[in-house]
């Protein structure tokens, strides 16, 4: 099989790959992941997955390369990951009580010939309770939503306040695993053979 290399720093991609058995390997990107004003949410993290991708297939001569990036929208506004406490606050503030949008962005990209590329963009629809200013105070403190898009880890405590959701939860957590199975069939790799070998 094909080396699978994850162009992510993120251990909630490399775990939820190791739970649908895929070996990889981690090598992360050195790519910034500074929105442009009046870009389509939707265009922008599907081309920082895909950039993702590419900077990192330059280092092998083979195998393929999953790039990927997460992003909470809502009303039009990109939340990233927060500075600070006080912007995760902010954030969680704007969060409560209704519904927002969980984009992922996934580019694969073959090492040997960068040029055959695959990308797409999963989003799933997230609704949020009403949260009051202890709980989000006692969430923050809990250091959780400090390196997760949106300020919550909907796999972690910040699933409290989640009132349901519509699409695939997997990509809340970072990674649709059923669409990027999918997408490895176009390189002949069927995740599911991998427990068969």
């Amino acid at each position: 099989m094909l080396e699978i290399i994850l162009a992510s720093a993120s251990p909630r991609r490399s775990k939820l790959l190791t739970q649908i058995g895929v070996t990889h390997k981690v090598h992360v990107s050195n790519v910034e992941e500074n929105y442009t004003e009046g870009i389509d949410p939707k265009v922008w993290v599907k081309d920082i997955a895909l950039l993702k991708a590419l900077e990192v297939a330059k280092f092998y001569k083979k195998g393929i390369v999953i790039g990927a990036d997460t992003i909470v929208v809502k009303d039009g506004f990109i939340l990233g990951k927060p500075e600070d406490e006080r912007m995760a606050m902010k954030m969680l503030e704007f969060l409560s009580g209704d519904t927002h949008e969980v984009m992922t962005g996934i580019a694969l990209v073959n090492a040997k010939d960068p040029n055959q590329s695959y990308t797409h963009v999963e989003t799933t629809k997230v609704l949020f309770r009403k949260l009051n200013s202890l709980e989000i105070s006692n969430y923050v403190n809990t250091k959780e939503p400090m390196d997760k898009a949106g300020s919550y880890a909907i796999q972690g405590v910040g699933t409290l306040f989640v009132e349901g959701i519509e699409g695939c939860y997997n990509n809340v957590v970072g990674l649709p695993l059923n669409r990027l199975a999918q997408m490895l069939k176009r390189f002949n790799v069927e995740v599911l053979n991998v427990h068969n070998n």
